[in-house]
């Protein structure tokens, strides 16, 4: 036995398409204005080597956001890393730590570091810098993102570092998973060697002696 098509009119089920196109307006979902939450708040610095100051003097804050919309938004209005003079950083750090070794959450900390080469900057320093602020917005890291403080873009003329700051050198498995992760999310061959050095060691040795704690 045949099923009947349900009877329903057209016209009913088309009227409200009618009338907003007639007045001009287009059916809006929560979603194209409701902004999207990070899980943490960020901020973002700006340090430019003016001998004449000190160096915190020549450290500034940019601004903070809390949302994905914010931090494209406030991406794609600042300069690019490759374009900015030599002595120049970007640090983009949670909202509360601030991108200096001193920090409470820093300063039993440490840093994966990728040095770029001179020929690196036109050809990988951009995209790195950028999927570097992924990780951290996107909490990339799992259940130990919690360790991560932030992240530092140094341009320099002997060639451009990257490097992603946590807060404890002794958290081995955070450490471990972050630098894993992390250059897998670069896209970096299993032969380039992403090495972890401690703040300490760091501010009391000149960076090519400083020895890596980890290696990925």
């Amino acid at each position: 036995m045949a099923t009947a098509e349900p009877d329903i009119n057209p016209n009913i089920q088309n009227s409200e398409e009618e009338k907003n196109a007639a007045s001009g307006q287009a059916i809006v979902s929560p979603e194209d204005y409701i902004k999207h939450p990070l899980q943490n708040r960020w901020a973002l610095w700006f340090f430019k080597n003016d001998k004449s100051k000190t160096w915190q003097a020549n450290l500034r804050l940019v601004s903070k956001f809390d949302t994905v919309e914010d931090f494209w938004a406030l991406y794609n209005h600042i300069q690019l890393s490759s374009n900015l003079m030599s002595g120049c950083d970007y640090s983009l750090f949670k909202d509360g730590i601030e991108p200096m070794w001193e920090d409470e959450r820093n300063k039993k900390g440490g840093r994966w570091l990728i040095t770029l080469s001179k020929q690196q900057r036109r050809a990988d320093l951009d995209s790195f810098w950028l999927e570097t602020l992924l990780c951290l917005v996107g909490e990339a890291f799992d259940d130990h993102s919690d360790d991560v403080c932030g992240a530092v873009v140094n341009i320099r003329t002997k060639g451009d570092k990257i490097a992603i700051w946590t807060t404890d050198y002794e958290n081995k498995d955070a450490i471990i998973h972050i630098g894993q992760v992390y250059k897998a999310r670069l896209g970096l061959p299993p032969q380039v060697i992403l090495g972890y050095q401690s703040h300490v060691d760091t501010a009391t040795k000149s960076g090519s002696t400083t020895k890596n704690k980890f290696v990925v």
